[in-house]
Order: C-alpha cells, then structure tokens, then sequence
C-alpha cells in the first residue's frame, strides 16, 4: 500500500520542523537556519572558498555570500581573498567560531536524535540508505539539465 502522505510533503515538514528546532536553539548564538549548514561545514573544512560552499550545498551564490555575511558580522567566520583566484574569498572559522563548535555539533546530535527515536539502529541505517539513494536519483537529474 502506498502510503497517503506524498514522501515530498513529507521532506518538507521535516525541512520546516528543523528550521523551527534550529531557530530556538541558535537563538543564545544569534544564528538562524540559514547559516548553520555553512557552520558546520566549516568544522569539516575549513578555509573554504564560496563557491565550494555553494555547489557542495546547492545554494545560489547570494545566499551564500548572505549567510557568510552573517557568521562574519557575529564573528564566526573570517574572509580572506583566495590567493589562486583573487576574485573568489576563502571563508575560515575565528576563534570564537571554534569555540561554538562543540554547541553546534550537540544541536546537530539533538535534531538527528529527535528525528530518529524509537528507530532500531538498523532501521536508522535504512532510513540514511533511503535518503542518500534519493539525493542520488535528484543529483544525476539536476547533473543532465545542468549541461
């Protein structure tokens, strides 16, 4: 039986629900949603360039450059000029930006516990499986109409 609830309506309530948990939890931090992607991305990369950040997240330009905006104004993040093309900026977490690291890993554990509850770790392994099989299948999509 095909289940009632379209799967796509179903990734949006969760989109949604995580943007609310992230709202209040970033809130002591003076983040929103928008810029906690780029955050933890830089605590697996740092030094960065932009656009990276944009492909690697499939986010516009402009929102990018809006989110990196935000953690450089709070002071989590620096901008430097990317010495092999003067055009592009490198983006490095500061010292404060480090020292949230912690935090915002805990919030990023909260939300995958609150989503994942009651989940038999196999089933969370399915679950993660399904997922990535999903973005696969949109990924080569968007690669044709990309070209």
């Amino acid at each position: 039986m095909i289940n009632p609830i379209p799967t796509g309506a179903m990734i949006s309530y969760l989109k949604r629900s995580a943007r609310i948990y992230l709202r209040n939890e970033l809130r002591p931090y003076n983040l929103g949603s928008g810029q906690f992607p780029f955050l933890m991305a830089l605590y697996y990369k740092d030094g960065i360039n932009q656009e990276e950040l944009a492909r690697n997240h499939r986010y516009d330009k402009a929102t990018i450059a809006r989110a990196v905006q935000k953690l450089e104004n709070e002071g989590y993040v620096s901008r430097q000029r990317d010495p092999a093309d003067r055009r592009a900026f490198l983006v490095y977490l500061t010292d404060k930006g480090r020292q949230i690291m912690p935090d915002m890993k805990r919030i990023a554990s909260g939300w995958q516990e609150e989503m994942l509850s009651g989940f038999e770790e196999d089933e969370q392994a399915a679950v993660n499986s399904f997922l990535e099989r999903m973005v696969r299948n949109v990924s080569s999509r968007e690669m044709k109409t990309d070209e």
